[in-house]
């Protein structure tokens, strides 16, 4: 199986613009982000994909592989599609890297790598055990259920599932509950197949992009971590991480 690792890098963000190429302690982020993807085995290639020509220079100068995309793309999934439709080789599976998590544990990526090995798997992404009620209750920390063969039912801002004659506070006591960690593999033939779905009625009303592919009959596998890497989303998320 040929696995092929994308990191997704626009420089015009909206909180932060040009944060790929901020420094951390002595190198760029995407340069962290691309040499914790190289480190992982599972991974025959890596490549950044950039709308922007300072990244793509910059990803040159440090020797790593790099391809220019459109800068009409909504989000890294259709930016990695482009990149699958531009490469000559050919891949089983891509896994979108965010390029916003320096540190990223490529234990993380061979998870994910790991879970097509299961044939029944369509797309691939993480979990993790919530251990408090605060993350348990914030609609910024989605929420995932599963089945008992690792297969996502559904994903949800909301705590699920809801426990029915018990305070909330006592929740995580009943039941285990788990946080979805965003990063996603993706079988190639699916990755083209996402990128033409429209909007469904479910990712609308939550926010969530899973939501569309689950409506439309995709199978996506969870693995479940014991870690969590730091994104780095604003300037204040810079000075937390050096």
């Amino acid at each position: 199986m040929k696995i092929l690792g994308i990191i997704p890098a626009r420089y015009g963000s909206t909180r932060f613009p040009g944060k790929p190429l901020i420094d951390i302690n002595g190198k760029s982020m995407i340069q962290r982000v691309y040499e914790q993807a190289k480190s992982c085995t599972n991974l025959n290639e890596v490549v950044v994909a950039t709308d922007d020509h300072r990244i793509f220079d910059h990803v040159k100068s440090f020797g790593g592989n790099v391809e220019m995309t459109s800068d009409k793309h909504e989000s890294g999934t259709d930016r990695c599609a482009e990149v699958m439709d531009k490469l000559e080789e050919n891949y089983d599976v891509v896994i979108n890297i965010q390029g916003d998590e320096p540190y990223i544990d490529p234990i993380q990526i061979t998870q994910l790598c790991e879970c097509f090995n299961d044939e029944k798997t369509d797309i691939a992404t993480l979990i993790k055990k919530i251990e408090t009620t605060e993350d348990l209750l914030n609609v910024n920390k989605v929420k995932a259920v599963k089945s008992s063969a690792d297969f996502a039912i559904y994903f949800s801002r909301n705590p699920i599932p809801f426990v029915k004659g018990e305070e909330k506070e006592n929740w995580l006591k009943t039941n285990t509950y788990f946080k979805h960690i965003g990063i996603y593999g993706y079988r190639t033939e699916v990755l083209q197949k996402v990128t033409q779905m429209p909007l469904s009625i479910l990712e609308k009303a939550e926010g969530l992009e899973q939501l569309r592919w689950l409506e439309n009959g995709l199978r996506i596998k969870v693995a479940e971590t014991q870690l969590e890497a730091i994104a780095i989303d604003s300037p204040e998320d810079l000075q937390k991480i050096k």
